[in-house]
């Protein structure tokens, strides 16, 4: 069913779009490709399910501070993940496909959300993105969507977010639906198709679901 593909420290987990030409590209974890791939529709994309990431490090797109206690800080290696995918990543799996993909899109959850719409309007390698339950709280992220024009015009974002998440203990994180729902007004203010969704609970609820969700939302354009 899938195919693995190995990219130094990194893995990528290649499940088949039944005929499809849309390529999906998403950090995860292998038990939650699974889940979330047995989720999708008929109608799904290729998934192309990256894993080996620090996710402090190689999801935040800058340096800023950690948000627990006994965590660490964010170290902001997301520019240098984000060549790792342009340059052998996304090459090495279309290759292995045999086709240029009629679209290519990246999607994320949590930090991966963050990363995911970052990547997307920092670069011209995506023409869509998800960012489900997507960590917008992280410092000065909206500014960075405020003052940075996107790379290209990008034909669908699908945000998503818990009705709870905004209870948050901690400040920062406790800013995110407010932070979201600025970023989809900047977004539609580009002129980019966006779709915000609210679905019942916290950040950690019914994550692989949401997940499917969001990608299929993506297709709808």
């Amino acid at each position: 069913m899938q195919q693995i593909l190995a990219f130094g420290a990194y893995t990528v987990r290649l499940f088949p779009g039944e005929g499809s030409r849309d390529v999906l590209y998403c950090p995860l974890f292998a038990e939650e490709a699974v889940a979330v791939w047995q989720r999708l529709p008929a109608s799904r994309p290729v998934l192309a399910a990256v894993s080996g990431m620090d996710w402090n490090r190689d999801l935040s797109p800058w340096p800023a501070a950690k948000s627990f206690r006994d965590g660490e800080d964010f170290s902001g290696g997301g520019a240098r993940f984000l060549g790792e995918l342009s340059s052998h990543i996304i090459p090495g799996v279309e290759a292995a496909l045999g086709f240029a993909p009629a679209s290519r899109a990246v999607c994320g959850y949590s930090l991966a959300g963050l990363f995911a719409l970052w990547a997307a309007w920092q670069t011209d390698l995506f023409d869509r993105t998800a960012s489900i339950s997507g960590s917008l709280w992280f410092d000065g992220f909206v500014d960075f969507l405020r003052q940075t024009p996107p790379r290209r015009r990008l034909r669908k974002v699908y945000l998503s977010l818990g009705d709870r998440e905004k209870n948050a203990k901690d400040p920062r994180m406790a800013a995110v639906e407010d932070c979201t729902r600025r970023a989809a007004a900047l977004l539609r203010d580009s002129g980019t198709a966006v779709e915000l969704e609210m679905n019942p609970g916290g950040h950690f609820r019914d994550a692989s679901a949401r997940m499917a969700k969001g990608i299929a939302a993506l297709y709808r354009v």
